[in-house]
């Protein structure tokens, strides 16, 4: 009887001690995801960097933080979705910082859409491969897991594709980040950074070609939306912009300067944009403003031109497609909504494959937070932007 008047008080004080805790937090959320879903902690720096990844949801890293368990979350959780151990229609948007898809998804080459039908959003489906089926884990450590998959995909001239996936996600240490990134990590600033290492494998015996269509490794990352979040998307030569997505674009939501684009990530106005390679560099990132988190994406890009079009209609180049996307969220037509949240995008280049032939994509994300002071040499560093100047335009240009 002692012994269960104990267990039941440390119960109590457990979760007092949840509620307590800023309804950002890795641990609230960690909590919510374990009492649904087999979660995959992955730890790093003493444990103050944890990423949380799903098997089910394709291996997705659904959140992390820099801050240990009271720390924030970083990444944007679907709570009513997950809970309701259901699935939607179209797509089920878990949530994810980085969940593993493929391209394209629209055009005569989608595997979004079956043939014949035409490029609308009641036609419009996520192949349950890559939205609502489990990867299994194939090797385990506290820092690493790697997942595998063997799928099958018709495009939309009916054309089969037999894929093996695979993927490994990994957490990194101060180091790894500082390396990579080519920046020195202020002690004062608390950090976080995670890669997925992802392939696809032709494991069938019809080659992949252009004129029967090919696939593209997609990664794309959701986050949670302020008023004040500013996606930051540096780029080379003369811009050539695609926003015909989900429609026009307002310069209180869209800024380009000489050297990077602006772009508002408050999950309140539905829009799309992409950058195609001769623009592409290999990084973007968004700054929250309300929060003081500095968040990068790094991808490999090798200056391939040919990139999968996602655009939904018939192309007259299917393979001029985008490298980086940035989506903000917004109420749809009916005023449902997804979310609300914004991502971050990259796009392996698409190939003819044999079989036995793959197409490998990685793709890294990294939190900074601290005092604007303190993240500027970064943002400077690998964006080159000045985060005070991008403030000041950003909040002048749209209040």
């Amino acid at each position: 009887m002692k012994n269960t008047i104990t267990f039941l008080l440390a119960l109590t004080i457990f979760y007092s001690c949840l509620s307590t805790l800023p309804d950002s937090s890795f641990e609230k959320d960690l909590v919510f995801l374990k009492k649904f879903k087999e979660t995959i902690v992955l730890k790093n720096n003493g444990g103050l960097s944890q990423i949380a990844v799903i098997p089910d949801y394709q291996g997705r890293v659904m959140t992390s933080t820099s801050n240990g368990a009271e720390g924030r979350s970083y990444g944007w959780v679907n709570d009513d979705l997950i809970s309701s151990g259901e699935f939607t229609k179209h797509m089920n948007a878990f949530g994810g910082e980085d969940r593993f898809w493929m391209g394209p998804e629209g055009g005569q080459f989608s595997i979004f859409f079956e043939k014949d039908k035409a490029f609308t959003l009641e036609n419009w489906f996520t192949p349950p491969q890559i939205d609502s089926e489990p990867f299994d884990i194939i090797q385990q450590n506290d820092t690493s897991v790697a997942f595998r998959k063997q799928m099958q995909l018709t495009n939309y001239q009916g054309f089969n594709f037999d894929i093996e996936v695979n993927r490994i996600v990994s957490i990194f240490s101060k180091e790894n980040i500082e390396k990579s990134l080519s920046v020195s990590i202020p002690d004062q600033v608390s950090y976080v950074g995670f890669q997925s290492d992802n392939s696809i494998t032709n494991i069938g015996s019809e080659a992949w070609s252009y004129s029967g269509g090919l696939l593209s490794i997609w990664i794309l990352g959701m986050f949670v939306p302020t008023e004040n979040t500013v996606v930051i998307i540096p780029y080379r030569d003369s811009l050539d912009l695609n926003t015909s997505y989900f429609g026009p674009i307002g310069s209180d939501r869209l800024l380009v300067t000489e050297n990077v684009v602006l772009f508002k990530g408050d999950g309140k106005y539905r829009c799309k944009i992409g950058l195609p390679p001769k623009n592409a560099l290999p990084v973007l990132g968004s700054y929250d403003m309300d929060n003081e988190v500095l968040t990068l994406v790094q991808y490999s890009f090798e200056g391939d031109s040919s990139y999968v079009n996602s655009l939904w209609e018939h192309q007259e180049n299917p393979y001029s497609g985008d490298v980086i996307n940035s989506y903000n969220d917004g109420p749809l037509e009916d005023g449902s909504m997804l979310g609300p949240f914004y991502e971050l995008e990259s796009s392996s280049s698409s190939r003819e494959l044999g079989s036995g032939e793959m197409i490998q994509h990685i793709h890294r994300t990294y939190h900074f937070e601290g005092s604007i002071d303190s993240l500027s040499p970064i943002a400077k560093k690998v964006l080159d932007v000045n985060l005070s100047e991008i403030t000041s335009k950003v909040k002048s240009s749209w209040r």
